[in-house]
């Protein structure tokens, strides 16, 4: 099956690799609600994602955000990431399209992912939508962290509430800049991961269930197109119907054995 896969992809002329959670697991980011630990754990993460959540206590809201962002700024790119880049190293005009908020496949040397849910380091204001500076990294793993007895921060913070910036241009509030419950996709983001897909021939669904809406539309309207669908995910998934062929394993692991069958001795 794998050496199915490497053709198709070694053939391919418009590649679409779409990414979900388990993109980044490897990486040893915890997924949205397994990252409700310490002062998160008395929240559903659902009642903190949403606009209402951050009206009433946007400290609150801003706080989670920022320590979720910190361990996201420890985490690396994995051998999937790495992957995922070399795919478009190897055919031009590649597009990622992601559902993820971190920023893994930039730092493992992807130009532009399209991301359908925003990234935790793209705040902007809550009032006037302007985008804002990320705060910097260590001051924000300091102030959401615990000091260990030798000054060192705990790499795993319990987290607290933090003040939101306030937007240099209108004086509103800087909120975290990713899609929240009851908002709706970007739409020059969805629109241009529609038309990759309905343009490609190849598909690559990788670590995402396949059921969360509207993002997950991007793989059937690739099949629908007539493209091959080929998902990597080590569980079934609601894609397993329009995959073409369906990789069992993690991205960390399958996606560097699919560009080595590819293109065998080329990095």
């Amino acid at each position: 099956m794998l050496e199915r896969a490497s053709e198709a992809l070694r053939g391919a002329q418009r590649v679409v690799v779409f990414t979900g959670a388990g993109m980044s697991a490897e990486s040893g980011i915890p997924t949205f609600r397994d990252a409700m630990t310490g002062l998160w754990a008395r929240y559903d993460p659902a009642e903190l994602a949403t606009p209402q959540a951050f009206r009433a206590d946007p400290e609150l809201v801003w706080g989670w955000y920022e320590w979720r962002r910190a361990l996201v700024s420890r985490a690396q790119p994995n051998a999937g990431h790495v992957a995922v880049a070399a795919i478009e190293a190897h055919v031009p005009g590649t597009v990622v399209v992601t559902q993820n908020v971190d920023d893994l496949h930039e730092r493992a040397g992807s130009s532009a992912p399209i991301r359908l849910h925003g990234s935790l380091f793209a705040p902007r204001c809550s009032a006037c939508a302007a985008p804002a500076p990320v705060p910097a990294v260590v001051s924000t793993a300091v102030s959401i962290g615990t000091l260990a007895a030798d000054g060192d921060v705990d790499p795993e913070p319990e987290g607290q509430r933090l003040a939101p910036p306030i937007c240099t241009g209108c004086g509103g509030l800087v909120r975290p800049g990713v899609v929240w419950f009851g908002e709706s996709l970007p739409a020059d983001a969805l629109k241009a991961a529609v038309d990759a897909a309905a343009r490609c021939d190849l598909l690559l669904a990788v670590g995402t269930s396949g059921v969360v809406y509207p993002a997950a539309e991007i793989p059937e309207v690739a099949a629908r197109h007539g493209a091959m669908v080929i998902q990597i995910n080590p569980q079934p998934t609601a894609l397993d119907g329009i995959a073409a062929l369906n990789l069992r394993g993690s991205a960390a692991s399958v996606l560097p054995a699919l560009v080595a069958a590819a293109w065998p001795g080329q990095k």
